[in-house]
């Protein structure tokens, strides 16, 4: 996890251009909002840049965002520094936080980058934050037969629905020699099927079920709501 933390940390190239980074904001922010009402408190835990948030707060009553990589949560910070709905939280901060702060946890492509163990571990931490009754929503689980092929397709049917297929196509060729491709071969990713997923859930205490569409564009990957027993 420390190596992906120190990859989004940098000064990467995720995103192919703005209109990349717009969309997948804007496509991010409105699944979110699909999980939220108006006087939800709301964590996003390993939000990245969430520039999405400021629409998500207009949808709730407050929202914490917690993010690991220093340098992104600072710049964070200062970006909502004028929200006064929205509080930005280190994961250590979160886990300090007193039960039943939450109604609503989502945590969206961030399942892929925990071993099996730290996702246990935050699994009952998130049933400890979470209000009788609320819910946890994890986004953007990666299914164990998703090749990297398959990624590289969406993201070059994503641009062409939305405007930056060029710039797609170049910024394949950009992650092909990049750090994220040898992080990704090297520390790799980790998969659930939808039972294994669901059956996860169950073991750290919640009632789960698999919700369609998923969070964000890839359809290839899984969003789950799950309900604390």
């Amino acid at each position: 996890m420390s190596d992906w933390v120190s990859f989004f940390d940098s000064d990467h190239s995720i995103y192919v251009n703005a209109r990349h980074r717009e969309v997948h904001a804007r496509i991010t922010g409105d699944g979110m909002m699909a999980h939220i009402t108006r006087s939800d408190r709301v964590l996003d835990y390993g939000c990245g840049e969430a520039a999405y948030a400021e629409r998500l707060v207009r949808e709730a009553e407050t929202l914490t965002l917690c993010e690991a990589a220093p340098n992104l949560a600072e710049a964070l910070k200062r970006r909502v520094a004028h929200e006064r709905y929205i509080a930005v939280m280190s994961p250590d901060e979160v886990a300090a936080l007193p039960g039943g702060s939450f109604d609503v946890v989502i945590m969206h492509s961030v399942s892929q980058y925990l071993s099996p163990a730290q996702l246990d571990t935050l699994l009952t931490l998130f049933r400890r934050l979470l209000q009788p009754g609320g819910k946890f929503v994890i986004g953007d689980v990666v299914q164990p037969d998703t090749p990297a092929w398959k990624d590289a397709l969406a993201l070059l049917q994503f641009g062409w629905r939305e405007g930056f297929f060029l710039a797609a196509v170049a910024g394949l060729f950009r992650t092909a020699l990049s750090d994220y491709a040898k992080l990704r071969k090297d520390a790799g990713l980790s998969r659930y099927s939808e039972d294994e997923m669901r059956k996860t859930l169950e073991r750290a205490g919640y009632r789960a079920h698999r919700h369609v569409p998923n969070i964000g564009h890839l359809q290839t990957r899984m969003t789950f709501v799950a309900i604390p027993r």
